[in-house]
């Protein structure tokens, strides 16, 4: 198992940036897939971005083209870089570590930060 700790939320006026980051423990970070998810009021999570232990990322139709993920196995660290940010993407935004990029295959969960996008 692997400890993730997010930060990085806040409130942003739309069309605004925020950067999410996410504190890996453990030494074997580079070989996990790690995931961005998010859960808005009265909907289900879903799986925004996500990258392989190789690098390859795959990303939600709805972001594609304002979010970028990556990650810097050095620093343990994973990042979700938003920039024109909408109000629908208000949500709590977790980080997540698992052994393939399908939503089912991670296990592991941050705590969640909040980003809220005002109109």
């Amino acid at each position: 198992q692997v400890q993730l700790v997010e930060s990085g939320g806040g409130l942003v006026q739309a069309g605004g940036s925020l950067r999410l980051s996410c504190a890996a423990s453990g030494r074997t970070f580079s070989s996990y897939a790690m995931g961005w998810f998010r859960q808005a009021p009265g909907k289900q999570r879903e799986l925004v971005a996500a990258i392989t232990s190789g690098g390859s990322t795959n990303y939600a139709d709805s972001v594609k083209g304002r979010f970028t993920i990556s990650r810097d196995n050095a620093k343990n660290t994973v990042y979700l870089q938003m920039n024109s940010l909408k109000p629908e993407d208000t949500a709590v935004y977790y980080c997540a570590a698992g052994l393939g990029v399908h939503p089912r295959n991670f296990g592991s969960w941050g705590q969640g930060t909040q980003v809220t996008v005002s109109s």
